[in-house]
């Protein structure tokens, strides 16, 4: 009889056990994404947020607060960065200039290097095509390379005006860090404060669209946006939206933004789990 309740007194312990490292390992699964899938959506994040700010920087120096000799009342500028336009030829160009050494702008980051944007046209005249290039532009140390086109289509169906926007680029990650490539055809419309188009403060846009590349991990990718990225031009992150990452070797990456609030707080669910991860 003893020894029939110490087997069964065993066998309680062992389930116990079992059971308890069930939980435990549920739990770890729980705060842990599977490997890498973290790293790629920063990745994606990183690369989407650098080409976004490109047209920022130039709307806003186009607006005339940046052309002037004192830099007051702006979104992103500060004292240290120069804009330029030449408009002695039939394309204009518009150089911003951040020096040879870091310059930290007021949305925090650090930046140096130029921006170059030419303009086919009038500056909101549709049809108008903005290219932009760089010549040694960093920020906070990752190296930025290649063409952003942009062009002015007007008003769409809902009366916002709208640009159709391909990137073509890299990313060269600071503290060799590896070299995210970025190609992209995605829209973006003007969904408020376009009324107001010299206050910054209250414009908001919203982007669709795909792109593709390779991550600083050297695998492919294919970025998909679901629900329309939200873009306040007085917040340095993407603040709302939903978009789909396939990423060579790994599960389906779905990212969330979040609900409107201006932070650097995000989501991705892989699997079916969510799990928070921070904005670069």
């Amino acid at each position: 009889m003893k020894t029939s309740k110490l087997i069964s007194g065993l066998l309680t312990l062992a389930a116990i056990i079992i059971v308890m490292q069930a939980c435990k390992k549920d739990s770890d699964d729980n705060t842990t994404p599977p490997a890498n899938t973290t790293k790629s959506a920063t990745d994606n994040a990183l690369a989407e947020n650098i080409y976004n700010n490109v047209k920022d920087w130039s709307d806003e120096a186009m607006s005339g607060a940046a052309l002037k000799s004192t830099l007051t009342d702006t979104v992103y500028m500060g004292t240290c960065v120069l804009a330029i336009l030449d408009t002695t030829s039939s394309a204009w160009v518009l150089t911003i200039d951040f020096g040879s050494t870091n310059c930290e702008c007021k949305d925090g980051k650090f930046r140096r290097g130029k921006i170059f944007a030419t303009f086919t046209g009038s500056y909101w005249f549709p049809g108008t095509v903005i290219t932009y290039t760089f010549d040694n532009y960093f920020v906070d140390d990752n190296q930025v390379l290649g063409t952003k086109i942009v062009t002015n289509k007007g008003f769409n169906t809902s009366n916002h005006p709208w640009w159709e926007i391909t990137e073509n680029g890299s990313v060269i990650k600071a503290n060799n860090g590896g070299t995210i490539t970025w190609i992209s055809t995605r829209q973006l419309e003007w969904t408020e404060g376009f009324d107001t188009p010299f206050e910054w403060w209250n414009d908001v846009y919203q982007l669709t669209g795909e792109a593709h590349g390779v991550n600083s991990a050297g695998a492919n990718y294919q970025y998909n946006i679901t629900t329309p990225l939200k873009k306040k031009l007085n917040c340095e992150w993407i603040v709302s939206g939903v978009l789909t990452l396939q990423v060579t070797g790994l599960p389906l990456i779905t990212m969330d933004y979040g609900t409107g609030i201006c932070d650097n707080n995000a989501s991705i669910l892989v699997n079916g789990q969510s799990y928070p991860i921070t904005l670069p």
